[in-house]
């Protein structure tokens, strides 16, 4: 069968969740892109559950969060760990977060920046996959090819060739791409043929442990019997997650020996449970490592990585999904910006620069909630008490509310952002510290009419004036005399003022804040060739 030759700007390996943002903030900034993905289909597995609000900011920006939420849980549930030692006991220790309808509440009356713009959303990874790759279909600009294969790549001074091959007919397609990103997974096969160390584990946690999953529906009561949660962990060595609020549910738990691979997964839940739970009907079996993991590089000339192949992590915590989609809008606008002729080498190093330190964080942040996952049923084999282990549990359950984890990356030693003398404001674990500091996400907040600032913001570059003399004109004109696209918008409103705490900040399209000032700077052509890596 002849080859078929393809020239693309981008050529995206894998559409699961992080390899759909690509393509769409790569749409979002009018750059075509090709996407390949082996499978035909979205997986029956259902991976990820959990969507927090930065993800869902990011999902706002590109008009997909109403579509999201309509197949996510119900607004109204709320977002529990039940720890338990058995399932008709009632739980040792219940950690208790908010619904989204509460959060909402909160967002409601709180407009001082320390609140999201947007949510957080349970939802199954399937759907979302689903969903993502039904938004590519939609998108002009995006070639989506399921059931095709990825096989190698080379590389030269102007980009990458690659082959591909459709699994269905053997048909072979040749793409020649100015740059290519592997969303392909932990075991990506872009990371291994660019040569890039996936790099081992983190924090003492020893090496990947094997897990299995077992997706099942069940509408037995006493899955209900001490209210609705987000998860149960069993002191057994067991975790049920309920997938949809109502009667879809996966149970995981570690595979130590071969004795254990080989048992019946669901007489293993019913055990772990200390019930004799009713199962409707198994959806699907799956085994995982579960592994701690940075790779040591991001980028290889032409080749980035994003998502899973670039970091791994346990589920625990919610980083795993949440952190790859917030480096396919770093790299998206930044490979969208080179493509389009308006940005610098530099701005493509930032990525790693910006992005890597954020999954080392959140590494050792999973680690944290992995140990308590971990001793948690050590306790319990030991002896502790109930009275021990809910004590052991209390303490620990700050853990949870992790607002300041999710919402407080700052790209401090990025090289695209102008950097400040004094001393940086301080960050905190539970909550969003409301500041413009360079690097940092720039505050949400509702102008006097209602309007959200986020909504404001142009799709490149963007100066927020609230200046009251219109400051910033400077800037802007320099900006265009560049070829740089900033989107000047007026503000006239004293509150959003304070909250930004300077007249002038230029905001990037990943809602990070580039450079702030009272002034427009004494060398815009200077600042603007800082923040686009020229």
């Amino acid at each position: 069968m002849p080859t078929t030759q393809l020239a693309i700007p981008i050529l995206v390996v894998g559409a699961g969740p992080v390899g759909a943002m690509l393509a769409a903030e790569l749409a979002h900034h009018g750059v075509p892109s090709l996407v390949v993905d082996r499978s035909a289909t979205t997986s029956r597995h259902p991976k990820m559950d959990f969507l927090n609000g930065r993800s869902m900011e990011h999902y706002r920006r590109l008009g997909l969060v109403e579509e999201i939420r309509a197949h996510g849980v119900p607004s109204d549930q709320l977002f529990n760990f039940h720890w338990t030692e058995r399932l008709d006991q009632p739980p040792v220790s219940v950690w208790e977060y908010p619904s989204v309808d509460q959060v909402r509440q909160r967002m409601a009356q709180v407009n001082d920046g320390t609140m999201p713009c947007e949510a957080y959303q349970r939802v199954i990874g399937s759907r979302l996959e689903e969903l993502g790759r039904r938004h590519l279909h939609r998108l002009d600009l995006v070639d989506l090819r399921e059931g095709w294969t990825f096989e190698r790549f080379t590389q030269d001074d102007d980009g990458v060739s690659a082959a591909v091959v459709e699994t269905a007919t053997g048909q072979r397609l040749q793409v020649r791409a100015r740059y290519l990103v592997g969303c392909d997974g932990a075991n990506s096969a872009v990371r291994r043929i660019a040569g890039i160390d996936p790099a081992g584990t983190g924090s003492g946690m020893g090496p990947a442990l094997e897990h299995r999953d077992v997706f099942f529906r069940s509408a037995d009561p006493a899955l209900h019997r001490y209210g609705r949660f987000f998860l149960t962990i069993a002191s057994r060595g067991l975790t049920l997650v309920s997938r949809d609020g109502e009667q879809l549910w996966t149970g995981t738990f570690p595979l130590f020996d071969d004795e254990q691979r080989d048992a019946d997964p669901v007489a293993v839940i019913r055990e772990r449970l200390g019930i004799d739970l009713t199962i409707d009907e198994v959806l699907a079996v799956a085994h995982w490592k579960g592994q701690l993991a940075v790779a040591q590089a991001y980028r290889c000339g032409s080749v980035f990585l994003a998502g899973d192949s670039a970091h791994q992590f346990f589920p625990t915590g919610g980083h795993g999904a949440n952190t790859g989609l917030g480096d396919a809008v770093d790299l998206g606008w930044k490979l969208a910006a080179a493509v389009n002729d308006w940005a610098g080498d530099r701005l493509l190093d930032s990525y790693q620069a910006e992005r890597r330190p954020v999954a080392l964080f959140n590494r050792e942040m999973c680690a944290n909630l992995l140990d308590v996952w971990r001793r948690y049923p050590v306790l319990a084999a030991c002896g502790a008490s109930r009275g021990q282990l809910a004590g052991f549990l209390d303490h620990e359950r700050y853990q949870i509310d992790n607002t300041g984890i999710h919402f407080g990356d700052r790209y401090r030693d990025s090289p695209v952002v102008q950097r400040e003398q004094g001393v940086e404001p301080a960050w905190d674990w539970q909550r969003i510290v409301a500041t413009t500091w360079p690097g940092g996400r720039l505050p949400s907040v509702r102008l006097a009419d209602g309007t959200e600032l986020y909504d404001l913001l142009g799709p490149a570059l963007t100066l927020l004036d609230t200046s009251g003399s219109r400051a910033g004109a400077v800037l802007v004109d320099e900006a265009a005399g560049l070829g740089v696209p900033l989107a000047h918008v007026v503000i006239d409103d004293p509150h959003v003022r304070q909250v930004l705490q300077r007249d002038l900040v230029v905001v990037r399209p990943d809602q990070h804040v580039a450079w702030r000032g009272d002034q427009p700077p004494a060398d815009p052509a200077m600042v603007l060739g800082l923040v686009v890596g020229n």
